[in-house]
């Protein structure tokens, strides 16, 4: 439904990242830190390097039809939030693909309107990494 607003975006400067991470690796996928290490940052991997089960949410895809996946319990505290993966100067996480690159990708969330809450609810709930859907193909493009 292109109605419903999107759970997860990218910022431009991150979107260029992403791209060039992809022609560097391949296929990436994205999935969202809850750790205390590293707070609530979205580490990027080659895609099918981080195994995602029932228990990881699909938020949706970013630039290059790049999956992003979160914790099952981590987003029902984000539900109500649309999260924008960013990209800043500094020391990536050490297993993020950006790490070595001198830039990090962070998030930066917006709580969603009434109106978006409602439809985003009535549309149902987003894919979980053991749906049948999503078949072998999940976590690449």
């Amino acid at each position: 439904m292109s109605d419903l607003p999107p759970r997860i975006l990218n910022t431009p400067e991150a979107g260029e990242w992403i791209s060039r991470l992809t022609a560097t690796h391949g296929p990436l996928m994205f999935h969202q830190s809850g750790g205390c290490c590293d707070g609530s940052a979205p580490m990027c991997f080659v895609a099918g390097e981080f195994r995602v089960g029932g228990q990881d949410v699909l938020l949706g895809h970013v630039a290059e039809a790049t999956p992003v996946w979160i914790g099952a319990a981590q987003f029902e505290y984000w539900r109500h939030t649309q999260v924008t993966i960013d990209v800043v100067p500094g020391r990536g996480a050490g297993m993020s693909l950006e790490a070595p690159e001198g830039v990090r990708f962070i998030v930066r969330s917006r709580v969603f309107t009434d109106e978006e809450s409602a439809a985003l609810e009535a549309a149902g709930e987003p894919l979980r990494g053991d749906a049948p859907a999503l078949g072998e193909g999940a976590l690449s493009p």
